[in-house]
């Protein structure tokens, strides 16, 4: 069974981020049961989050909490597509840099292939949740 902790931020964001991780597992990873994910709700130094793989099971998110609502959940897909792409071996835990055996030196960010599934995914993600949680209606999860 997938562990999940989420800690710090307030009890809706928990919530939320919670109900997100759980989406994202089933989405991008359905047969993983013995993922154990934590997600910081805290203030990360020069990125809205990050996704720290301690191995191929076990993870850090940590995400911006001041963020809104419906950018904090965005981003914690993003980083669960990076959990995904650790736990499938896409992305390697102990080479930075390296993915699907090619290795990327003086890569801009946003040319990164793994960056690139993140940043395309995570917007869909989002969508998807709220739809299945019936929260279209709720004006925080409209873009703005």
């Amino acid at each position: 069974m997938n562990i999940i902790t989420v800690t710090g931020g307030k009890p809706r964001q928990n919530r939320y981020v919670e109900s997100m991780v759980q989406f994202c597992i089933k989405m991008l990873m359905p047969r993983m049961k013995t993922l154990d994910i934590t997600v910081k709700l805290c203030s990360p130094k020069g990125a809205l989050g990050y996704c720290l793989a301690e191995d191929k099971r076990t993870f850090e998110i940590e995400v911006d909490r001041t963020l809104r609502l419906r950018r904090l959940l965005e981003t914690v897909a993003h980083e669960m597509v990076h959990v995904k792409q650790y736990a499938r071996n896409e992305l390697h835990v102990d080479f930075a840099n390296c993915w699907k055996n090619d290795f990327y030196t003086k890569t801009n960010y946003w040319d990164c292939p793994w960056e690139i599934e993140a940043h395309g995914r995570e917007l869909g993600l989002f969508i998807r949740w709220a739809e299945l949680h019936k929260l279209g209606h709720k004006k925080w999860t409209r873009h703005i």
